[in-house]
């Protein structure tokens, strides 16, 4: 416990920081001030709602030692399974490779077809974050994150290609961008996207909108007190506010990841990370409603307010989260693996170690037996 001479000495270092940092939220306000004015009001719509979610890797490994085995799992709201797969840090490359094509060299999943559009044959080139060693095993056990996000963007690109019966609103988890492409990649699959978006308004007069919705945001956490003090998003319905990106820019470490298309030239780069237009989006009627991140698909901005109408009528009812789209809450849902589900996966992994251990099998019994943690006791 801090002694009270402690304490006092602290009030005064900290009254003196907020003191000398009073000019740094006086210019967040000033940054932010624009977007009182900017606010839009959110008109309902009726379309269908999609989400498309993968499973979390921190929910869902599967643990024994020495083995750390995750699942890669990708479901929508309606609970349809896209992908399944079981992968370790110690996978190799080349059979991850393998299983993405035919014998024939054709695509057999969702991201061997994103591969051959891409026009690659294998994960490294791809995406740099997987690089393997000389035995073909990537170099950090956090490829498989990146092989998770890979599978999502896959699945996504893979679903517009489908039929759609009515107007459909995909809503994504997390925002429309990302750095683990190589190269220009990212760029030319959000174009072969947009493509595919603009063949469903072309042949059958269906529009298809993509958005991504984020828990958090670095934009958000910077401005959220400048944004109370200011009144933006202060407001007795559901309204919204576009982010210019010269503000996005000032939030994000590499202002790269907030340039998109419309700042590219100005920059004097392309845009390899941006596939979204951000706004901040209150759902609710009360002052005090949560707001949050969405990304827009950038061809698609000026869209905004049916994007956001649509997403307005699924959000009034989420549920157990308030005033937060219910077909991400549900693909959530459908995408984790918990209690029976698990268990049963669990045991396959004992039953794999079993297999592999021969003679020494009843070694595993007995090891299964044991605590594994005995420290717990103390909070018994």
């Amino acid at each position: 416990m801090i002694d009270p001479a402690s304490q006092e000495q602290l009030r005064e270092a900290i009254a003196d920081c907020i003191g000398a940092d009073q000019g740094v939220l006086d210019a967040l306000r000033e940054e932010i001030r624009p977007l009182k004015s900017a606010t839009r009001r959110i008109q309902p719509r009726s379309t269908t709602s999609i989400s498309l979610v993968g499973t979390d890797g921190g929910n869902n490994q599967l643990q024994f030692d020495p083995f750390l085995i995750q699942l890669v799992r990708v479901v929508d709201s309606s609970n349809n399974e896209y992908c399944l797969e079981a992968v370790s840090p110690t996978t190799p490359v080349q059979k991850l490779n393998e299983l993405q094509f035919a014998a024939d060299g054709t695509p057999r999943t969702a991201l061997g077809e994103m591969m051959a559009f891409l026009e690659v044959d294998s994960l490294p080139k791809l995406s740099h974050m997987i690089r393997p060693t000389d035995k073909g095993v990537p170099v950090s056990p956090s490829w498989v994150q990146v092989y998770r996000e890979l599978v999502e963007w896959a699945v996504l690109f893979a679903i517009l290609k489908k039929d759609f019966g009515t107007d459909t609103l995909i809503v994504c988890d997390g925002l429309l961008r990302t750095k683990i492409f190589a190269k220009d990649r990212f760029q030319r699959l959000l174009q072969g996207m947009k493509d595919r978006i603009d063949i469903q308004w072309n042949k059958s007069r269906r529009r298809v909108y993509l958005a991504g919705v984020a828990k958090h945001s670095k934009v958000l956490s910077r401005y959220r007190l400048a944004m109370a003090l200011e009144g933006v998003l202060q407001t007795d319905y559901p309204a919204y506010v576009e982010v210019p990106r010269e503000v996005e820019e000032k939030a994000y470490i590499w202002s790269e990841f907030a340039r998109g298309d419309d700042r590219a030239d100005n920059a004097g780069e392309i845009n390899k990370f941006v596939g979204g237009k951000m706004f901040l989006v209150k759902f609710g009627s009360h002052r005090r409603d949560p707001v949050w991140p969405v990304d827009i698909f950038v061809p698609q901005i000026g869209e905004a307010q049916v994007i956001l109408g649509s997403m307005l009528a699924d959000a009034i009812n989420g549920f157990p989260v308030p005033h937060y789209p219910q077909c991400l809450q549900k693909a959530h849902e459908n995408a984790a693996l918990v209690d029976f589900d698990f268990d049963i996966l669990q045991g396959f992994i004992y039953e794999g170690v079993r297999s592999s251990l021969g003679g020494d099998a009843g070694i595993l019994d007995a090891f299964q037996l044991q605590d594994a943690d005995p420290a717990q006791r103390r909070y018994g």
